[in-house]
Parts: structure tokens; sequence; C-alpha cells
């Protein structure tokens, strides 16, 4: 029996919760800035590129110029990062570099633990991406088959956590947003669908404070394995 009677469908964040980002990423972003003459360690360079790129998401909301894209979000924080660190890229260089990121790999306990997760709940991906960038992600990287994959692109054209992205979510799946719960590493993203009437469980990937706000977390958990344990 469900810890969570009510909730009939997990949505699941994919960059960083779903798809380990920096593991995939790191060796990349090394090779790219030891030819580029950087000392910067890869690491570093990282998570000053992840922080920014989601300082673009949000003033790309904020803004309200129209949707950028989350790979736009990703360019242009990629070459503020290179800017940062005075490194000389040119538009070419960057292009062929940002290619790496169709080679995202799952955390290595995902795979096994999305079977079972499935067998209680629909599983759906709500993700910033782009659409034909989750559809490759899903297809050919995680490899898993979900019920329904879901950009913002296509559920109010804002970056999460806009209020728009989860309750467009749910009807598009002909859920209640009661009847969902969002599955993220990402604090903000839980709190978002919270504040939307959203169940949220928050994997807790690298021992982060959560926010200081009312919207808790209904479950956090460390991986996908505790995850599929707390609520299947």
């Amino acid at each position: 029996m469900p810890v969570f009677p009510g909730v009939k469908a997990l949505t699941f964040d994919l960059f960083g919760t779903v798809l380990d980002l920096g593991g995939s990423l790191t060796p990349h972003i090394g090779t790219f800035l030891e030819s580029k003459g950087c000392e910067t360690p890869a690491d570093e360079f990282w998570q000053q590129w992840r922080y920014r790129q989601r300082l673009e998401q949000f003033q790309d909301t904020i803004m309200a110029l129209g949707h950028g894209g989350y790979l736009e979000t990703v360019r242009r924080a990629f070459v503020y990062t290179l800017g940062l660190n005075r490194v000389e890229a040119s538009p070419d260089d960057v292009k062929s570099f940002l290619e790496c990121w169709l080679e995202l790999s799952p955390f290595p306990e995902v795979k096994a633990a999305l079977p079972k997760l499935h067998a209680k709940y629909r599983l759906v991906a709500l993700s910033n991406g782009d659409p034909w960038f989750l559809e490759h992600l899903a297809k050919n990287r995680i490899q898993y088959d979900f019920d329904a994959i879901v950009s913002v692109d296509q559920a109010g054209g804002a970056f999460k956590p806009h209020p728009g992205v989860y309750r467009k979510a749910a009807t598009m799946n002909g859920l209640e947003v009661g009847e969902c719960m969002m599955v993220s590493a990402n604090s903000f993203d839980v709190v978002g669908a919270r504040a939307c009437g959203m169940r949220g469980a928050w994997v807790n990937r690298y021992d982060l404070p959560y926010e200081d706000t009312p919207y808790r977390a209904d479950v956090t958990v460390n991986d996908f394995t505790e995850l599929a344990d707390a609520i299947t």
C-alpha cells in the first residue's frame, strides 16, 4: 500500500535528479579547460556554471521577454563562466563543446528503481529541458519509457518553479495537482511544487540544507533506492 494513497503520478525532474550532470560533464570540462590553458579545477568550474545557469533561468522567466529555452541558458551561462575564468573561446568552440550535453548519463541506481516506482505510480518526466532534448535523453541515455514527457516549453513556457508549470503538467496528464508528487534533487523545485499543492519528494543527493519555507518536502531521501523503499 503506497505511503501516499492519493498520489497517482510521480513527476520527475531530470537534470541533477535522474541525470548525473556533474559526473557526466566534469570530464569534458577538464579536457576543454586544459586545451585552453586554464588552471581552474573542472569541478569548481562546473559549480560556477551550474549556479550561473540557474540565474539565467530565473532571469529568463522574471523578465518575461519570451522563453529562451534550457539549452540557451546552458550556453549563456557557459559563456559567462568562461569570462569569469578569463578563458577565450570562439562561438564555434562553445557550440562544439556543448555537444557533451547529449551524452548525459543517469545516476547508477536510477534504472533499477524506476520499474519499482512504476509498479505503483505513473511516471512523468517534468523538466526545464527543450522537448527534443528530453526525448533524446529519455530514449537514448536514461533508456526508460516514461508514461509522459513534459517540457516547460509545453507547460506554460516558463522555467520551474513557475507555478503554471506544475498546474499545467497535472492537467496535461488528466490529474489533479494533489494527485502528483514532484521528485527533485533541487529544493527550489520541491518548494515550487508544494506551494502549488503537489506532494514533494526531495532527493538530497548532496547533503544540502532545505529552503527556509513552510512548504516542506513530504519525504527526503538520499537517492532513488531510498525513494522506492520510502513510497512503495
